[in-house]
């Protein structure tokens, strides 16, 4: 277990990649890439990264910063409640640590939005204490080289691994050790066609001597998709378009739409035609009807359409529905989707 661990550092001193959040320890920048990259690959994250920094370079900015901005420097990401979580949570550091991240594992564990996962890294990485981070790059290393088949998304899986980091960050440093291994896992044993062929410890490596590559790491459990049916309507006003802020406890929450109707069912373009839209005027143009667009998320899949209509300018719409002049639509946070949408009527962001 020596060697291999020995092995691993050697990798890492020679192969880690340069990354802003690794130019010093401050909790606050690991914390928040951290929370960025479980939504991205490093290359986008490190864009989104600097977005933040740069708009807001300590937590207490953050924690000041209007929800709406946070949001709109998330979008394009998804799960738009990390972005929230994240927001909430600078403003608990701010109100009760006085702007200073707090030290200890427990602590940072009880802010929102922050697992054992997290809490681990920022405490590892950020104050070297001895908590292991168990992320899918560590259960692919390990799975591999000690040739673990218990599935990974179980209970036992979960705790096994777990207990076999915390076997091996005893004694070590840390931060580098953490960070060596989900490195490695990140560019060397990576998910299909690892470089086994000039990896450190191939040698002793289970699933290479056992031709069990593809094989490692083991899941169970499929994730079941729902499937729902959003229709858009852009009432384009000349200059203006209507703007809704979604609400409640579902996906997107406190993001801007266009108004929406959700169907049980796909509906063909007849049949929207027969449909009401949300807003009913006299003076109403359908301009156009979109195709079909798939988005996926992790436990959904949307099946969406546009209707654009046309409509005089000084249709009333009525509350919580705002009129958006077309030059300040790239204010306002959207999901993926309704920026795509608007992208191709020429209302892009």
């Amino acid at each position: 277990m020596d060697n291999f661990l020995t092995n691993i550092y050697k990798w890492y001193n020679l192969n880690k990649r340069d990354l802003p959040w690794r130019k010093d320890s401050d909790p606050y920048k690991i914390w928040l890439s951290e929370i960025i990259l479980q939504q991205t690959r490093v290359e986008q994250g490190k864009n989104y990264f600097n977005r933040f920094i740069n708009s807001y370079p300590t937590v207490k900015e953050l924690a000041l910063a209007h929800e709406d901005e946070v949001l709109k420097l998330w979008q394009g990401l998804g799960y738009y409640s990390r972005a929230r979580n994240l927001h909430a949570s600078a403003k608990i550091i701010a109100s009760q640590y006085n702007g200073e991240f707090p030290n200890d594992y427990k602590s940072i564990l009880a802010l929102k939005g922050v697992g054992p996962y997290t809490a681990a890294a920022v405490a590892s990485i950020a104050f070297n204490l001895p908590y292991a981070v168990v992320d899918g790059n560590i259960y692919r290393v390990l799975s591999r080289y000690f040739g673990i088949d218990t599935p990974i998304d179980s209970s036992k899986g979960k705790k096994e691994f777990q207990e076999m980091a915390e076997e091996l960050i005893q004694n070590q440093n840390p931060g580098m050790h953490n960070q060596a291994l989900m490195e490695f896992g990140a560019l060397q044993c990576v998910p299909k066609s690892p470089k086994c062929e000039n990896c450190p410890v191939v040698d002793s490596c289970f699933a290479f001597k056992n031709n069990g590559i593809n094989q490692l790491p083991v899941k169970e459990k499929k994730t079941k998709q729902r499937h729902r049916y959003f229709y858009y309507y852009l009432y384009d006003m000349g200059d203006s378009i209507l703007l809704d802020k979604r609400s409640g406890n579902d996906i997107w929450q406190n993001l801007y739409q266009l108004p929406l109707i959700e169907h049980e069912k796909a509906l063909s373009d007849s049949e929207l035609l027969k449909a009401d839209p949300p807003l009913k005027s006299s003076e109403i143009n359908i301009k156009t009807i979109s195709a079909q667009k798939k988005h996926i998320l992790s436990h959904q899949i949307i099946h969406a359409k546009l209707i654009y209509l046309e409509v005089q300018p000084n249709f009333n719409n009525p509350s919580p529905l705002i009129r958006v002049n077309k030059k300040d639509i790239s204010k306002f946070a959207v999901s993926r989707l309704v920026e795509q949408f608007l992208q191709e009527t020429g209302l892009g962001q």
